[in-house]
């Protein structure tokens, strides 16, 4: 980790599609999707998605505070899913998608706290926000073939259909928190 670095965990539904989107932030270094919040110890893709280890699907975050604040992070994160709908995001279901955040610090849990209570009042008549704070006790890197899985699979249906539309809609929203290439 460099000397300059934080780190946020989010789960916001398939690890694959939240790393694509913050992985093209200015100031996020590595984006790595694993599990955490789970019973298990080193679980496997295949025990985390059968929804009997407690684990949720989430990426690992660092990055530079100095370049992308948390809050931030925290708007591009309720931004890129719907957190409203508990244990879904689109056709994943299961708690293993729930919308969490793990927080690494008291100041984490905090402005997560307060960024839920902001959402939830500036929606009067809509759902209310359903994602967890819980404090992140182990985080498990996912296998090597998730990790950068949009990347090398742009033309996969699943990144064609679910990943890409997110991807835009950050591109279009938030143009000036975005790396240059």
């Amino acid at each position: 980790m460099k000397n300059s670095s934080e780190i946020a965990v989010f789960g916001g539904g398939c690890f694959w599609c939240t790393e694509a989107v913050f992985k093209i932030l200015k100031g996020v270094h590595e984006v790595l999707p694993g599990y955490t919040g789970g019973s298990k110890e080193n679980p496997t893709y295949e025990e985390v998605s059968s929804g009997r280890t407690g684990h949720a699907e989430v990426i690992h975050i660092e990055y530079d505070p100095s370049q992308v604040s948390y809050e931030t992070l925290l708007t591009i994160f309720f931004a890129s899913h719907d957190p409203t709908t508990l244990n879904r995001q689109g056709a994943d279901v299961g708690t293993q998608y729930r919308s969490v955040i793990f927080y690494t610090t008291e100041a984490q849990r905090e402005a997560a706290r307060q960024f839920i209570e902001k959402v939830n009042a500036s929606s009067e008549h809509g759902d209310p926000v359903v994602t967890e704070i819980e404090p992140l006790k182990k985080f498990y890197e996912a296998e090597e073939y998730h990790r950068d899985y949009y990347a090398r699979n742009k033309n996969a249906g699943y990144c064609q259909i679910v990943i890409n539309p997110k991807l835009e809609k950050i591109q279009k929203e938030f143009a000036d928190l975005l790396k240059t290439l």
